[in-house]
């Protein structure tokens, strides 16, 4: 359906525009773009054919950029130390960056803004980021494992690249695909992408807002908060919404059609679950869609009505009128807060789960699932999330249990007929006690709920996927109210106990569906254009 989508008229002129734009963009560059492909002589991997079939897309766009390519044994894989095919260098007389692979996939965003950045011969970091880069005085390494399936690799991947830009003399950068070079992630235990290393210690795990990063490569430890200088730039809106998935876009889109200044923040990636879900079948107008089609779809939609801040995380609220929000990049002063927040994956709290995360314990299939082909991992759950991961994984060449701690599932019928004709076999009433591995996942330890007998269970792997948790940080720091599940208290339109906030999608509890929450938002901006007007809090 989506290939009937692309073949219009006007995807067609939609194409032709933006590859003038790109061909403008790097004609006006000032600097060349040389590109060096060292390759095993006589061997001809789909990563090598890749490279050149991305390079040559490319180089079709601009003249100034170039490719030469070279045998493992050549003097200059020598003089650069390449061991490995394929590896392409990419501009190596002026920095040291270099990628373990072929930008394929959700990766050939990372090459583009790679080769931009270098053509510029900027950096493009943000002033916040340049403050702190600029501490750093002595060697930083770099190691950024990534997979052409994970939406989140991207926004690391190019941290890392901007860094390598600024500081030359300082940052070097391997960009590693975890499927061409399985070895060198076991080695790092990198069973989870994105993750980075720097100086072979690990400085990220997930996708990190760029001063976040730039904080953690400085300090050479992993930081999860940044707090900016007082002279954040200030933004002034009618409605900000926090939370970049369906609730949030939809929200932005509604708001600002009602003719408010509405402004989404997301710390991560835009979708929110839906970029990791494989494949939605229940979203209306789609029979079949991949979740990161349904995002990409989402946000341009979005993106012609909202202004939107990807990678900046909310690190203080001031309930004053009107309402300060801090945020990692810049200070917003609103009339109106919407939280749009979500969910996180929750977990099984058992012995080993926190020590593996990452090392064969993993939340996203669509992430990591690629470098467990040909192994052996359990999914653990029973509702529709746990058995579209067990299908999604089995039919990329895993061999997958599922496990779940009752006698049935809580999934679809139609998802577990599927799951049953594909003989994915199900341990039943059945709970993980200890996930354990010395380095990475390698058994685990399973009981009975109705017969209380233990047994051990030899895996590579343990994708949970067992509900969400509400993302309630902010909520509690505003003082919203929940109710007694643990999700955020509202009346029928949205509207929490503090005048002036709001809530919508997954943090609300309910249906955790796409379609309801790209409603809750619609509903909850409506609600917002509404009160703005005539503020129920003052009658």
């Amino acid at each position: 359906m989506m290939q009937d989508t692309m073949d219009t008229p006007q995807s067609d002129m939609a194409s032709d525009a933006y590859l003038k734009q790109l061909k403008a963009t790097f004609e006006q560059m000032p600097n060349d773009i040389v590109l060096y492909l060292f390759t095993a002589k006589g061997h001809e991997d789909a990563f090598t054919h890749a490279n050149r079939q991305v390079i040559r897309a490319f180089r079709e766009l601009s003249a100034k950029i170039t490719l030469q390519e070279y045998d493992l044994d050549h003097e200059l894989a020598k003089k650069w130390n390449i061991t490995s095919s394929p590896t392409l260098l990419i501009a190596p007389e002026q920095y040291s960056i270099r990628w373990l692979g072929a930008p394929m996939g959700e990766e050939a965003r990372t090459f583009l803004e790679l080769l931009i950045l270098v053509g510029l011969g900027k950096s493009q970091l943000s002033d916040q980021s340049l403050n702190v880069i600029k501490k750093i005085d002595s060697p930083r390494n770099v190691k950024v494992f990534v997979s052409p399936t994970c939406p989140y690799c991207p926004q690391q991947a190019v941290n890392a690249v901007k860094a390598a830009i600024e500081l030359p003399q300082f940052v070097s950068l391997e960009i590693i695909d975890i499927q061409s070079e399985p070895e060198l992630a076991n080695q790092y235990a990198a069973q989870s992408v994105p993750q980075a290393f720097a100086n072979d210690v690990l400085i990220g795990q997930g996708a990190q807002p760029e001063e976040v990063f730039v904080l953690s490569l400085q300090k050479l430890e992993t930081r999860t908060i940044f707090i900016p200088d007082s002279d954040a730039e200030l933004v002034e809106t009618d409605l900000l919404i926090v939370g970049g998935g369906p609730a949030g876009l939809t929200a932005g889109i509604y708001a600002v059609r009602s003719g408010l200044r509405a402004a989404v923040v997301e710390r991560e990636a835009l979708g929110g679950q839906i970029a990791t879900t494989p494949i939605v079948e229940n979203y209306p107008g789609f029979t079949s869609v991949g979740g990161k089609t349904l995002v990409d779809i989402m946000v341009s939609h979005a993106l012609q009505y909202v202004q939107i801040f990807q990678g900046e995380a909310v690190v203080d609220l001031q309930p004053d009128k009107p309402i300060g929000v801090l945020t990692t990049r810049r200070k917003f002063l609103t009339k109106s807060v919407l939280l749009a927040t979500g969910a996180t994956h929750r977990h099984l709290n058992v012995r080993g789960e926190s020590r593996l995360s990452g090392r064969g314990v993993s939340y996203c299939s669509t992430c990591d699932g690629p470098l467990f082909r040909g192994k052996k991992v359990v999914m653990v759950g029973g509702g529709n999330s746990a058995v579209t991961e067990a299908l999604h994984l089995f039919h990329m060449g895993v061999d997958v249990t599922l496990i779940h701690r009752r006698d049935k599932l809580r999934a679809q019928d139609f998802l577990a007929k599927q799951l049953a004709d594909s003989n994915i076999p199900v341990l039943w009433d059945t709970a993980i006690e200890e996930i354990r591995g010395e380095e990475r996942v390698e058994e685990i330890l399973l009981v009975n709920n109705k017969t209380n007998q233990t047994d051990t269970f030899k895996t590579d792997g343990v994708f949970i996927a067992i509900g969400y948790s509400p993302a309630l940080e902010l909520a509690e720091k505003l003082g919203v109210e929940v109710n007694e599940d643990g999700y955020i208290k509202h009346d029928g339109k949205h509207r929490t106990n503090v005048p002036g906030v709001y809530s919508a999608g997954d943090v609300e509890g309910g249906y955790k569906q796409i379609v309801t929450a790209s409603g809750q938002g619609a509903g909850a901006a409506m609600t917002i254009f509404e009160d703005l007007i005539n503020p129920y809090w003052l009658n």
